[in-house]
């Protein structure tokens, strides 16, 4: 599992080391020369004669980037390194000393011209502009090179290599957000640990690779700030058959989704459901025969439910039905998924976390609005993970906020970040893919959490599993791993679930 922790946090925890003498600043420095030789490597480029440029902060950051500059001049490599009026006077006079050419910008006429000169002049670029400390975003002179430097980025014929120092220059660090001017990053090495930035919509699509360099301080670590599943989070999550086990140990899903207009709805979210493994499927709605023509081991009698997902393609007609099973529900403690239309089922009530609403900006930002948040889609937009923790907050419900970047809020859990999916996973019906697998794991814990009658945090890590085997099949689907992928359709996701699972349950075959 990936662990992230606030800047605050991160800056206490160094305390004891840097206290203790530990050189947090030489290990950073090599670490991000050593991710430099890397990519030169990989590419087939000699490193003597290649060419660098340090984007210089006042901070440690800027410390971090001298020091590794130091590293590649005595490896040969041509390092020139700007910065304004002044930073780290040791780290500058290492870096001279190794034949490294620095620039101070300030007060010069020709210093946007002389920036581009250098940027267009290097092949790799070491980004130690902002650190940890920054908040707001990045302000003159540094939010005038970041322009600069993304213009020039962005008209070159061969892009540079930008590495980061822990964390790309502009990203607002503990919340995730973009206020402002960032130098996307192809790589950042990650100083300790992750930050949540490195996690978070938006600013996770700006960190490429990361990279985390352990200093050693996690004993001195409060409980993080976000999560991120990993494959072997999921599998120890998974509740794996024996021998005496059935279907009803398995978990039994109903599902009340579809409508004549939407059809596909009820087939996507009954096949993501039978692909995650349930037991048994009962579906209620009114498109059985779409369902059956495409599951016939689906089963249309009503019974013993142990979860419920409801909502998904639902013509409005139908939420009455809806709400009444979800009130039934709330009454016997077995957990439901809400999703698309039937969200509007909570505007207006408190309920426990049990129950999972899987909106998408918009909805969520009908939630919010219905609850009396002045709040529009753009600001959900821009701050999703906000908008989630506070409609798990105003609604006590576990919310899985679908974007290019799910994020899972809860009032009884941690806040966990999906994977990055492919944007390929932007088509109509992935939805309720997801839903039908998010049901069927509530499903597999259906009688624990009915007993418990709260979530206890676990309806938020089930979500996470779901928008992680979610995220994974789209890009085994899309084959992202071989390049830039495909397009794909929802269908194409619930086809790619099985052998997806079957990879996370069986790492070795």
């Amino acid at each position: 599992m990936e662990r992230a922790y606030r800047s605050s946090d991160v800056r206490t925890a160094e305390e004891p080391l840097l206290a203790a003498g530990e050189p947090l600043m030489a290990r950073a420095a090599y670490a991000l020369s050593q991710r430099a030789l890397k990519y030169l490597s990989s590419h087939g480029l000699r490193a003597p004669g290649s060419t660098v440029l340090l984007i210089v902060g006042r901070g440690n950051n800027g410390g971090d980037a001298l020091y590794a500059g130091m590293h590649l001049a005595r490896r040969g490599l041509a390092v020139r390194a700007v910065y304004y009026e002044s930073c780290l006077e040791e780290g500058l006079e290492a870096a001279k000393a190794a034949g490294v050419r620095a620039f101070d910008l300030a007060g010069r006429d020709d210093a946007d011209e002389l920036l581009r000169e250098l940027a267009a002049w290097a092949g790799i670029w070491i980004d130690g502009i902002l650190g940890i400390g920054a908040s707001g975003g990045a302000r003159d002179p540094y939010a005038n090179w970041i322009n600069i430097l993304n213009e020039e980025r962005a008209s070159s014929p061969m892009e540079p290599y930008v590495i980061a120092v822990d964390i790309p220059s502009g990203l607002g660090v503990d919340d995730g957000t973009v206020p402002g001017p960032v130098l996307r990053a192809d790589a950042t090495v990650a100083m300790g640990v992750a930050k949540p930035a490195h996690l978070l919509p938006p600013a996770c699509h700006y960190v490429g690779d990361v990279d985390i360099l352990d200093l050693d301080f996690y004993q001195y670590l409060p409980a993080p700030a976000a999560l991120q599943l990993r494959d072997a989070d999921v599998r120890d999550l998974w509740d794996v058959p024996g021998v005496d086990d059935h279907k009803y140990t398995r978990g039994v899903l109903g599902m009340l989704t579809g409508s004549a207009r939407y059809p596909g709805a009820a087939v996507l979210g009954v096949g993501g459901a039978l692909a995650t493994g349930p037991g048994m499927v009962r579906y209620l709605g009114g498109v059985a025969d779409a369902v059956m023509a495409q599951y016939p081991e689906v089963v249309l009698e009503t019974g013993r439910v142990q979860a419920w997902v409801l909502g998904s393609g639902l013509d409005a007609a139908d939420l009455d039905r809806a709400s009444r099973i979800f009130n039934e529900a709330l009454t016997e403690k077995i957990p439901v998924v809400l999703d698309a239309g039937a969200i509007e089922l909570v505007h207006n009530m408190d309920v426990p976390s049990t129950v999972v609403l899987t909106p998408h900006e918009g909805e969520v930002t009908a939630l919010l609005q219905a609850r009396g948040e002045k709040i529009s889609r753009d600001q959900v937009h821009a701050n999703p993970t906000r908008a989630a923790r506070l409609a798990a907050t105003l609604t006590g419900a576990t919310v899985l906020l679908k974007s290019a970047v799910d994020v899972v809020a809860a009032p009884d859990g941690p806040l966990y970040a999906g994977v990055r999916a492919p944007a390929w996973r932007a088509t109509a019906g992935a939805g309720d893919v997801l839903a039908g697998i998010l049901g069927a794991l509530l499903a597999s814990y259906g009688d624990e959490l009915q007993e418990l009658g709260q979530g206890y945090g676990i309806p938020a890590r089930l979500a996470a599993a779901a928008t992680h085997i979610h995220a994974r099949a789209a890009a085994y689907a899309s084959g992202v791993g071989s390049g830039v992928g495909y397009p794909i359709s929802a269908s194409k996701i619930v086809t790619a679930l099985e052998p997806t699972i079957a990879r996370i349950l069986n790492p070795e075959s």
